[in-house]
């Protein structure tokens, strides 16, 4: 089961083309000025089975890519893993934004966590620094944040630094 705090069936800020965007409900960054701080208390949100989402997600035709966010997925990985998992089943392009760093999750990151990475096209990552924010940005809120090419990075030692996306899509 997820705990969500809602969804947004035909979003076109939360990544390149039509997605669907997830937000999962629980965040302890509590960034100061992140867009979604009503994300942040855990357990207050809906909970949806991934069989669920998914059924919502395929009814549109529209949607190519699902972008997880919230709140953050990583705190709530093995349901989020088991989400993106049937995504790329169905070919989706799958990213997440997470307050967590490339190299926190990989050093210091559970299983759990390590297993969403594996299922994820783009990660989104580090925390919103307000004095950091920058409105120019693609699909970012301040300079800090990466947009990761997940597959690509996986695919070096886990302790090489991640190598960003250079698809125009998502860079700009």
């Amino acid at each position: 089961m997820l705990n969500l705090s809602g969804t947004v069936g035909d979003s076109i800020v939360d990544g390149p083309g039509i997605r669907f965007a997830v937000f999962a409900q629980g965040c302890s960054f509590n960034c100061p000025g992140c867009q979604n701080p009503q994300t942040h208390q855990f357990g207050i949100g809906t909970d949806i089975s991934v069989d669920d989402l998914v059924a919502r997600i395929r009814a549109n035709p529209l949607v190519k890519g699902v972008t997880l966010s919230g709140g953050d997925p990583f705190f709530q990985a093995e349901a989020f893993a088991e989400l993106a998992a049937q995504l790329k089943a169905f070919a989706y392009e799958v990213a997440s934004y997470t307050g967590f760093t490339w190299e926190g999750l990989m050093v210091e990151g559970t299983a759990a966590q390590k297993k969403l990475l594996s299922h994820l096209d783009i990660l989104v990552d580090g925390p919103f620094i307000l004095e950091k924010r920058n409105l120019m940005l693609r699909f970012r809120g301040s300079e800090n944040q990466r947009i990761i090419d997940v597959q690509r990075s996986l695919a070096q030692s886990p302790l090489a630094p991640p190598i960003l996306c250079s698809a125009k899509r998502w860079t700009g």
